[in-house]
């Protein structure tokens, strides 16, 4: 448990850093904020004359956990075990967006939550393969977009999820206020998925200039 505290903390501090030098690669000036008894977010950011802030977080073990499928959720098919556990996660998911909210209620700019989901092997075996978890972005976007219309003290919710298989898409229609960027599996360097989802209801939605900036990061 101790173990399991310590790594949460490092990857969450290292989520931190790599954001923040991703944005001072697009412009923007970062703030680090010094921790307090009341929770504040990370960091505080300013392009031109444009303030934000970003809380950083990242979901240890997350799909570790997924190996217990919950039944009954879909349909009985080659993919349905793999997809359960994408449900859990995408549930998991909800879970931390809303428990982060919590801290974030009291910010009068555009607020920025991001939430980095590692690679499965953290803290095990690093040359055994990673299980992936099919995982239908569209339900994850969609479920997100309808916790955040409850949720108006946040902006946007970037997501970066590593050791994901996305399902095939069923429709091509998609949400104006969700970006998305996959890449090939065989490019380790970077996250599986991306996902950028804004707030449609937010009390202080980004500016166009913080948008722009945010979609250029995934």
């Amino acid at each position: 448990l101790e173990f399991r505290r310590v790594l949460f903390r490092s990857e969450s501090a290292l989520a931190e850093l790599e954001l923040a030098t991703q944005l001072l690669r697009v412009g923007a000036r970062v703030h680090f904020l010094p921790e307090s008894q009341a929770r504040t977010a990370d960091l505080e950011c300013h392009l031109g004359r444009d303030r934000f802030f970003v809380e950083a977080t990242a979901m240890v073990g997350s799909a570790e956990r997924q190996r217990l499928p919950l039944r009954g959720l879909l349909p009985d098919d080659d993919l349905a075990e793999e997809a359960d556990r994408g449900v859990i996660l995408v549930h998991r998911i909800l879970a931390r967006v809303q428990q982060k909210a919590r801290q974030l209620a009291d910010y009068c700019d555009p607020v920025v939550l991001s939430i980095s989901i590692p690679r499965a092997d953290l803290g095990g075996d690093r040359s055994a393969r990673p299980e992936e978890i099919w995982l239908d972005l569209k339900m994850l976007a969609g479920a997100v977009t309808v916790l955040l219309t409850t949720l108006k003290q946040l902006s946007a919710v970037m997501i970066a999820l590593w050791d994901v298989e996305p399902l095939p898409a069923k429709a091509a229609t998609r949400l104006a206020n969700v970006e998305l960027v996959e890449r090939p599996r065989r490019q380790r360097g970077h996250p599986r998925v991306r996902l950028l989802i804004q707030n449609p209801l937010a009390w202080a939605p980004l500016t166009e200039r913080a948008g722009d900036a945010f979609r250029e990061l995934l």
